[in-house]
């Protein structure tokens, strides 16, 4: 790869890992909140073993990087005017949501603006519909239900091959397993969401002739790798208290069974769509299995009424970011 020279270039990619670093500040709550909820760890001590599983999650493949480089839209359109456009359009709403300590999925944020970016540069015939309904709205309904429905399954049976104990002895010995649990969704969390910037990331790289597609998979240069799991896990280790408190503590009140069951079942969701190249939210994952712990006990224990405000973040994120992106691009188009 050649030297990097072009200052516009340098600026998008910077501003690219800014948004990994967002992703990871706002994102923090994702995989500790059932670990600080519980009182297992201590936020510090929860965000510093967060912020290590999301840098080793590089070793999950680009599967989904590749989904958000050449799967939204044209590759061709990833130039660093249309790049700083994604994800300024994608940080507009990112800070409405943050500002209403609403957790909201970077994923969805990122397809969103591509989506609403793509549309101003080249029109509605951009947009890859296919490829965004197979990889991006079906896992976007479906994983979540599959981690509520996994953490119910989970916890159940946890209930009934320790009911015999009691609840000091079950908590007492899931303490140290939900610290596991807890490392491998950072684990998860980091290989999908950092994949998304490293996607856009190598996109501009591939249109400023920095970089040569060759054959087979998208060639993603190391340092990318590194640094957008790097920014990704500086901004965990930073970030997010406000959102730790909303998932965490406000949904449902938690146990250590609950948080390893909530956890886990998140994990796997995380962990098989990230080599499938789904980009889904860790967010939706997460928030999915926290409820569908908390329904166990019984459903009048699930603050529904904040989810269901969590639900409209959702479902809002990828026309509200695809909005801001292509205003954005629209307004860069006058003077560029």
């Amino acid at each position: 790869m050649n030297i990097i020279t072009e200052p516009i270039v340098v600026v998008s990619i910077g501003v690219a890992l800014f948004f990994a670093f967002w992703n990871g500040f706002t994102d923090a709550a994702n995989a500790i909140a059932t670990v600080v909820g519980t009182r297992v760890l201590k936020p510090v001590q929860a965000v510093t073993l967060s912020a290590f599983g999301n840098f080793i999650g590089m070793f999950f493949g680009v599967a989904v990087a590749t989904t958000i480089a050449r799967g939204i839209v044209p590759e061709t359109l990833l130039s660093s005017y249309f790049v700083l456009a994604v994800v300024i359009g994608g940080l507009i709403y990112d800070v409405i949501t943050y500002y209403f300590a609403l957790p909201v999925s970077e994923s969805h944020v990122l397809v969103g603006g591509l989506v609403g970016a793509g549309i101003a540069a080249a029109g509605f015939s951009a947009i890859k519909y296919e490829s965004i309904v197979s990889k991006v709205l079906i896992p976007m309904v479906t994983s979540p239900i599959i981690a509520f429905v996994a953490a119910v399954m989970l916890s159940t049976l946890i209930i009934r091959v320790f009911r015999r104990r009691t609840a000091q002895q079950v908590n007492r010995l899931f303490a140290p397993l939900q610290i596991l649990s807890s490392f491998f969704f950072s684990v998860t969390h980091g290989s999908n969401d950092a994949q998304k910037t490293m996607g856009i990331v190598t996109g501009i790289l591939l249109y400023h002739g920095y970089l040569s597609a060759g054959e087979g998979g998208l060639p993603v240069p190391l340092w990318v790798i590194l640094a957008a799991h790097g920014a990704i896990s500086i901004g965990t280790f930073l970030g997010g208290q406000r959102i730790v408190r909303t998932m965490g503590m406000r949904i449902t009140k938690l146990r250590p069974y609950q948080g390893f069951s909530a956890e886990g079942s998140a994990s796997l969701v995380l962990a098989g769509t990230a080599l499938v190249g789904f980009p889904v939210s860790t967010t939706q994952a997460i928030s999915g299995s926290i409820m569908g712990v908390g329904a166990v006990r019984r459903v009048s224990a699930v603050r529904w009424g904040l989810a269901r405000r969590i639900l409209w973040a959702w479902l809002l994120t990828i026309p509200m970011s695809a909005f801001f992106a292509f205003v954005v691009y629209s307004i860069m188009k006058i003077f560029i």
